[in-house]
Parts: structure tokens; C-alpha cells; sequence
């Protein structure tokens, strides 16, 4: 019997809203220094109250989940969560050809680094060295939806994907009522910005992005043949870096990773 024949329709179940917010206090402690932090801290991040964290966390700490640390004042992953992410198999490109070139590139590169494909009008981030690098500002970026038109990653994708999914895209964004739709519809800015980018031959954002307005990301497409699957960045600091530094150090040091994660994606197959 179908699935869909055995449970019925699958619009008349309700989330089981504790199961969200629990999962929104993992999302935020795995986002924190350590996979540490305290119940204030997390009742901030989430926007639960505190008494709904601690409840929480006491729920995850019996499923193994998360334990105590510096003697109960905060809350650091458990094994348990690592055990969680066993069976997944994500796409192999990914996993057996990016995510070993990245880490093998991260010490010439130093500054931090996400491999990310589209979905849905966002680039999302499938792997990354943010976790590993010194010189990162974050902790934990896999997952993160990254916006299309105001980042290297976007930009990467959007100049060297097929035809058909750049029109796509666009249409898709297009309908949006924020500023990113309103970049969209203004055809003369995305051929622009396709244009310049294809001419440096990388993508480049320099605070375009307001939330990372702090942020310098160039970003090179991954490719199978001509046209794009994915794009890599590298994000620096505005004030550690300079632009001709970007330009002759670091940019040489990406294009080598990208066109190594391209080799290895084009003989994989794509999950």
C-alpha cells in the first residue's frame, strides 16, 4: 500500500512543535565556539524563553544529545548528534572529491572557504572550512542559504550556469519583493554584473552583501563542462587584505581549487 494511501494526506498533520524547537537549540549550539553555550545565551539566539531552553536541553541531554559542561553552568554536543549524521550520503562530488581538496588547500589558502549549489533562488552551502580555519569569523556555515545576486557565490553560479537555469533563476527571484527581487528585475544591472564577471574571470562581493558588509568573497564556479553545478568561495576580512593581495596571492591559490574540485566532479557521478 502507498504511503500516501496508508497515513492519508499529509496536509492534515501538524508539526510537532517542540521536535522544531528542539532542533533549533542544536542549529544555534553547534553555531557557537565548541558546540558550547549557556541557557541565556541560547534563549537569545532562539528566541525561546529561558525556561523553554533549559527544558530543552535537559530533554536533549537524556537522548544523549548534549551534556553538561563547567560543572552544569553550559551545554556542549554529544556524541550522540555525530551518530545522527551516519547515514547520510550526501552527493558524491561533494564528499569524496571537495571536501578532501578543501581541507588539503586550506593551509595555503588560511582564510576560510564554502562550497555551495543552488536551491530555490539561494546558493546553499554544502561544505566548508569555516570550522577549521583560524581566520574564520564563523563557526558553523553548511546549510546557510547565501543570497544570489549580491555574493561571489551567486555570481560564480549565475555567469557560468546553463542558459536555461540563469532565465530560470532570474524569473524565480523576480517574483520576490525584497531587494534582491528588485535587483532581479533590473536587467540591465544582471548583465553587468554577468558581463563584468566573466570578463575578471571570478566573481568578486565587497560588502554587497549587507548582513557580511565586512566581507571581501571571490568565488570561482565548479564545473562539469561548460557550464556550472556549483560555486567555491574564499571570504576575507576587508580590513586584513588588500586588493591587490586578493588579486595575485589569493585568487591564483582558489582557481587552482576550483578547476581540481571540477577534474574530480566531472568523472563522479552526481548525487
Amino acid at each position: 500500500m502507498p504511503l500516501s494511501e496508508s497515513f492519508g494526506d499529509a496536509s492534515l498533520y501538524r508539526e510537532v512543535r517542540g521536535l522544531s524547537r528542539g532542533l533549533a537549540v542544536l542549529r544555534a549550539l553547534n553555531a557557537m565556539p565548541g558546540g558550547i553555550g549557556g541557557v541565556v545565551e541560547l534563549a537569545r539566539i532562539t528566541g525561546l524563553h529561558r525556561t523553554t531552553i533549559k527544558r530543552l536541553l535537559e530533554t536533549l541531554k537524556t537522548e544523549g544529545l548534549v551534556h553538561h559542561k563547567d560543572e552544569g553552568a553550559s551545554y556542549a554536543l554529544g556524541f550522540e548528534v555525530r551518530r545522527l549524521s551516519e547515514g547520510y550520503v550526501g552527493a558524491d562530488w561533494i564528499d569524496r572529491v571537495a571536501a578532501p581538496a578543501m581541507r588539503a588547500h586550506l593551509r595555503a589558502l588560511s582564510w576560510p572557504s564554502d562550497l555551495a549549489t543552488p536551491d530555490g533562488g539561494f546558493m546553499i552551502v554544502r561544505e566548508s572550512t569555516h570550522r577549521v580555519s583560524m581566520l574564520s569569523q564563523h563557526r558553523a556555515t553548511i546549510g546557510i542559504r547565501i543570497p544570489m545576486l549580491v555574493s561571489s557565490l551567486g555570481r560564480a553560479w549565475l555567469t557560468w550556469c546553463a542558459e536555461e537555469e540563469r532565465e530560470a533563476t532570474l524569473s524565480l527571484l523576480q517574483e520576490r519583493t525584497d531587494a534582491i527581487g528588485e535587483m532581479a528585475r533590473d536587467s540591465a544591472y544582471v548583465k553587468r554584473v554577468v558581463r563584468e564577471t566573466r570578463r575578471r574571470g571570478y566573481a568578486v562581493n565587497k560588502g554587497e552583501w549587507l548582513s557580511e558588509a565586512s566581507v571581501t568573497a571571490v568565488g570561482f564556479p565548479i564545473r562539469i563542462g561548460e557550464h556550472a553545478i556549483g560555486a567555491i568561495n574564499l571570504v576575507l576580512q576587508n580590513n586584513a587584505v588588500t586588493d591587490r593581495e586578493i588579486a595575485t596571492r589569493y585568487v591564483p591559490l582558489l582557481r587552482t581549487l576550483a578547476d581540481e574540485i571540477s577534474k574530480g566532479a566531472s568523472s563522479s557521478p552526481r548525487g
